[in-house]
């Protein structure tokens, strides 16, 4: 069994994404923005908060020599990465092909899955280099030291394999006690971004407490006594609202697994 201590813990775990950026990834089917863009903001919207409370490393595949497997280690799980994964993601062209087992492998190796637990989010793709995600799944679930893969399926119902290669993509959340995030908007895979890699209520305290901010700013205007008094209560409920939405979050980890994955 995994030790669920609570949010905190959970993001301390070192996280590797796997960001697909194969000749798939070009287009859309659906608008005239293509798909690496789309998840390029994506990232944009939540790695600047996330990093700043777990380390994350990058592995990318698909550009390199022409319709070749190529995988390429970006850097490894480095404190505070935003500016550099989004720098990186932002330099991509498009192309090759998807080995996305083999991405999956390295990031898992990255992390030293034998002995430490990690993540690995998996923002698309579906496997066109000939080997089984399903087999790799088996394999480390057999020897991973608690290492979760989530699976982030952006657009898979247009991919290559049809029903076969989604289920074989799927396996590797299903094996490692991930979960599996079908998506197909910008606005979907910022939810999921924001599911694997933080907890929910965790990302939203900043949201929170500047609403409550504002909030506390109109009354304490409204009020006669709206000097030192009155900022002191204001702060006060604020410490207390803050604190409520992360204990909300561990403990709702500890009730909710598969809901809140990584605030275990």
């Amino acid at each position: 069994p995994r030790d669920r201590s609570g949010a905190a813990d959970a993001l301390q775990l070192d996280a590797m994404i796997v960001f697909d950026a194969s000749s798939s990834m070009v287009g859309n089917g659906v608008t005239f923005v293509s798909r690496i863009d789309e998840a390029r903001r994506a990232l944009s919207r939540v790695l600047p908060q996330v990093a700043r409370s777990r380390r994350i490393g990058l592995i990318t595949y698909g550009p390199g020599p022409f319709e070749r497997c190529n995988v390429k280690l970006n850097f490894r799980p480095t404190p505070n990465a935003a500016d550099r994964i989004l720098s990186t993601v932002r330099s991509l062209e498009p192309a090759g092909r998807t080995p996305l087992t083999t991405a999956v492998e390295d990031a898992a190796n990255v992390l030293d899955f034998r002995n430490r637990p990690g993540v690995v989010v998996l923002p698309d793709g579906e496997e066109t280099c000939s080997r089984s995600p399903c087999a790799l799944a088996r394999n480390l679930h057999a020897v991973a030291k608690a290492l979760t893969i989530h699976v982030i399926a952006y657009r898979l119902e247009i991919g290559w394999d049809g029903q076969q290669g989604r289920l074989e993509t799927r396996c590797l959340s299903d094996y490692t006690s991930g979960i599996y995030v079908p998506v197909s908007t910008e606005e979907e895979l910022v939810a999921a971004l924001q599911k694997t890699l933080g907890c929910p209520l965790f990302l939203k305290t900043e949201r929170v407490v500047h609403h409550v901010s504002k909030v506390g700013n109109r009354r304490a205007m409204r009020s006669p006594q709206h000097g030192s008094k009155s900022t002191a209560r204001r702060i006060v409920w604020l410490a207390s609202i803050v604190s409520a939405v992360l204990v909300a979050c561990a403990s709702a980890s500890r009730a909710e697994e598969k809901t809140l994955p990584l605030c275990q």
